[in-house]
């Protein structure tokens, strides 16, 4: 085990993935040993066979001397039956044991998402982890409950075969091992060192098609609306070429002579085995033997195909494993919101940045850098400044998306990461510019910031987001599912359905990132109303870029580059003539802007 609890990277891709099964490993080992003990037995019909023939040859052409044929008939018989029933017990064992890997690993990818700080999300598409979460733990089913048996079983038939080949007749024997020689070396080829990096890029453009593939759908009202083509989304457009031309050069470049050869070589052991036979038949003093046993390796020959492909398909089915449960421990290293051992409680609801520096993984740059400022209990405070200044990440450090590098973020008084997770949930509410509903009722949908609340409560809630309005336009009122029978919105009702969810948590701490980024004028309105609702005695910071909705603001912060160029309320930045004095005199003079006749004209 690691350090984080996790199966050992050391450990190997199934010894990895056996471990979801919890104690229902055993049964994969159990169902394995059958499926192995299955394949010994079903070699029984051929031995027989070999009995008959040689008792026929033994009395010819006094055929009613064999007595035995009958008795090795049935005998052949039990073997086959033995076989289907041991096959059919070790499947059982292996699909019990492979449905609760793949529900274990599901559960304790979703378990462990629960945990995972909220900025994960932003940084991974939801098409690709969904893809990890479910596709590859749907791939492992294959591989535990019939290529990992299959597997057993096609081991124990090449030990078998080696084993029978030269039982009887060595050098016939040797004759069609050479096939399965040659074929082996063309798998090798084939699933070697770049077959496991074909593998592994394979898996890469699946991921990355099912994220740029969710992406596309949800932009579809956009294609449609500008008339465009699938080129207009140029990374779902790439990722299907790549994907072709992987698939392509991997089939046609690398596959296409090996694969070709081997499958020659196995389905055409006759080729091998004929010549030898007319060579060594001339100097055998004991023909009706020799032929006896040149009538069971021909009939036993068509074995090994089967053999040869089982074990094909078991090579791309570990390749795929591999990658699969790798891909699902890469969501299970997540960072995660951990709980300090002594959880402090805030003294009040204040909020403080205290030299506070943060970096996205894998920027060069820092998103924030020695950032200090303070938003006093029950008072409004905006962050404004021009984009990719570190408005939203400064928001998104209150409610612990992300952990900072330097410095701390305290909420009354506490270092939000000193704070119970739980506890700091509780007592802030947000509201961030990308809102989604889910495909509920609009009544469950508000209901989610605090499902105890009654329908009084939730209907409180919509009507100081003044949401009146949308709610009587809905054929169901609040019992209307959102996305279904004409129940669609705009992204400023959206927006206010959203702040109806902050007001009905009753949180202490609001943070709004473009709380109007969505709306229209009208929209706007009422937002702000709602807005003016939910700041009542609650400690709120905001971020926004209309400056309109700012104005009013105990006190703003401009931030430009990561860093706090200035501060202070409306009138003492317009009089300071920095950067928001800038910013105020463009603003004003884009809302003056208008089309007059003589530029139409």
């Amino acid at each position: 085990m690691d350090r984080k609890g996790g199966p050992s990277r050391k450990q190997g891709a199934v010894g990895r993935l056996l471990d979801f099964a919890g104690p229902r490993k055993a049964l994969t080992y159990l169902g394995c040993a059958l499926s192995a003990a299955s394949m010994i037995v079903g070699f029984g019909p051929y031995v027989c066979i070999w009995l008959v023939a040689r008792d026929l040859i033994a009395v010819a052409p006094d055929w009613s001397a064999a007595t035995s044929i009958a008795a090795y008939g049935w005998w052949a018989l039990g073997f086959s039956v033995a076989s289907i029933l041991l096959y059919f017990a070790g499947l059982m064992c292996t699909h019990l044991a492979a449905f609760r890997c793949a529900s274990n690993m599901r559960k304790r990818a979703v378990e462990h998402l629960m945990r995972t700080s909220l900025g994960y999300f932003d940084t991974h598409a939801s098409g690709a982890l969904r893809r990890v979460v479910d596709g590859c733990a749907a791939e492992t089913e294959g591989l535990l409950a019939h290529k990992l048996p299959d597997t057993a079983g096609s081991v124990a038939m090449i030990a078998g075969m080696l084993v029978l080949f030269f039982a009887f007749d060595w050098r016939l024997g040797l004759a069609c091992l050479v096939p399965v020689v040659l074929s082996l070396c063309c798998m090798f080829y084939m699933m070697g060192g770049r077959g496991m990096y074909f593998m592994t890029k394979y898996m890469e453009s699946l991921v990355k098609m099912n994220k740029t593939g969710t992406e596309y759908v949800r932009g579809i009202p956009v294609v449609k609306v500008f008339q465009q083509t699938v080129h207009s989304f140029k990374a779902f457009h790439d990722a299907i070429q790549d994907f072709t031309r992987l698939a392509q050069d991997y089939a046609v470049k690398w596959c296409r002579t090996p694969q070709s050869l081997s499958l020659t070589v196995i389905n055409g052991v006759a080729a091998f085995l004929v010549p030898v036979a007319i060579l060594l038949a001339p100097g055998e003093g004991d023909f009706g033997m020799f032929a006896a046993n040149f009538a069971f390796y021909a009939i036993f020959s068509a074995v090994v195909p089967t053999a040869m492909t089982r074990v094909m398909f078991m090579s791309e089915a570990f390749q795929s494993a591999a990658d699969a449960v790798s891909r699902v421990e890469g969501v299970l290293s997540a960072p995660v919101i951990e709980a300090p051992s002594s959880p402090q409680a805030p003294k009040g609801n204040s909020i403080a940045f205290e030299d506070v520096s943060f970096t996205y993984e894998g920027a060069e740059e820092p998103a924030l850098s020695h950032v200090s400022f303070e938003v006093p209990a029950g008072s409004t405070v905006a962050l404004v400044g021009p984009s990719g200044g570190g408005k939203t990440t400064a928001a998104s450090l209150v409610p612990r998306f992300w952990d900072v590098d330097e410095g701390r973020v305290l909420v009354g008084g506490v270092d939000v990461r000193d704070m119970d997770p739980h506890d700091l949930m509780d007592r802030v509410a947000f509201v961030f510019q990308a809102n989604r509903l889910f495909k509920q009722s609009i009544f469950e949908n508000v209901r989610a910031a605090r499902p105890d609340a009654s329908r009084e409560e939730v209907r409180a809630a919509l009507h100081a987001a003044q949401c009146d309005d949308i709610i009587a336009k809905l054929p169901r009122g609040m019992d209307s599912v959102y996305g279904a029978q004409g129940a669609y919105l705009s992204g400023g009702e959206v927006q206010r359905l959203m702040l109806a969810r902050a007001i009905l948590k009753d949180a202490d701490v609001v943070v709004l990132d473009e709380a109007t980024a969505f709306a229209d004028p009208e929209n706007e309105a009422r937002i702000q109303k709602a807005f003016s609702e939910l700041a009542r005695g609650r400690t709120v910071l905001m971020v926004a870029h209309r400056l309109s909705t700012v104005r009013n603001a105990d006190k703003i912060v401009v931030l430009d580059a990561g860093r706090v160029a200035e501060q202070g309320t409306h009138d003492e930045l317009l009089a300071a003539g920095g950067l928001y004095a800038r910013m105020w005199a463009d603003y004003e003079q884009a809302v003056s802007w208008k089309i007059s006749s003589e530029e139409v004209a």
